[in-house]
């Protein structure tokens, strides 16, 4: 449902959807892909082991944040590393965004995100009504961990949201950002700050 959602929405209200910081001019390093200003909070991190863990569907989330769990556990446990050492990034984009919001925000919203993020398999794993990593991610938070959220997904759940309560699309947009479940950057979307995390030295975990 939220892939014809979010489609409809893309086509229709594209003005909505403008990167979250002005386009800046590429600044082209004396090798390698050329950097711009919207993905410079990837280098505001430790430099010694950068990950990303790349989730898009409501089921696999819980995946990938486990994962990022184990990340971090195992290069502390095993390799004696400490918070600082590690850069740890999870994107939450298309029907993994909502679990990006603060349980505040899924008291209010929680119903109209589980009808309409995307799942491989609702049947098996019905979409919960609260955020049922919350307490994950805060703990990860505490490691250091950011979010990457998609802010062409946010922007099509602030639409669904405002049709559904009669409320003005640019107030719901604002509550939404203003309540992460941690630290997190709204990207101007999530799959460009998969590939921009990449050419940062960022290793890709893909969990679907």
């Amino acid at each position: 449902m939220f892939r014809r959602t979010f489609l409809s929405y893309v086509g229709g209200a594209g003005a909505l959807f403008a990167p979250v910081q002005p386009a800046a001019s590429p600044q082209k390093p004396k090798s390698g892909p050329a950097r711009h200003a919207q993905d410079d909070w990837l280098d505001q991190a430790p430099e010694a082991h950068r990950v990303i863990f790349d989730t898009w569907m409501a089921d696999k989330f819980g995946e990938a944040v486990g994962f990022a769990g184990n990340w971090a556990r195992v290069n502390k446990e095993q390799y004696g590393l400490a918070d600082g050492d590690l850069a740890m990034v999870i994107v939450a984009r298309h029907g993994s965004a909502p679990f990006a919001f603060s349980e505040a925000i899924w008291a209010k919203y929680g119903k109209i995100f589980a009808a309409n993020m995307s799942a491989n398999d609702k049947v098996a794993h019905p979409n919960p009504v609260t955020n049922v990593h919350a307490e994950r991610l805060v703990n990860l938070a505490k490691q250091g961990m950011r979010l990457a959220v998609c802010n062409l997904t946010t922007r099509a759940y602030t639409r669904m949201i405002a049709k559904e309560t009669g409320t003005d699309a640019e107030a719901v947009y604002k509550e939404l950002t203003a309540n992460p479940i941690g630290p997190a950057t709204f990207v101007p979307a999530g799959i460009v700050a998969v590939t921009r995390a990449q050419e940062r030295g960022y290793a890709l975990v893909s969990i679907g």
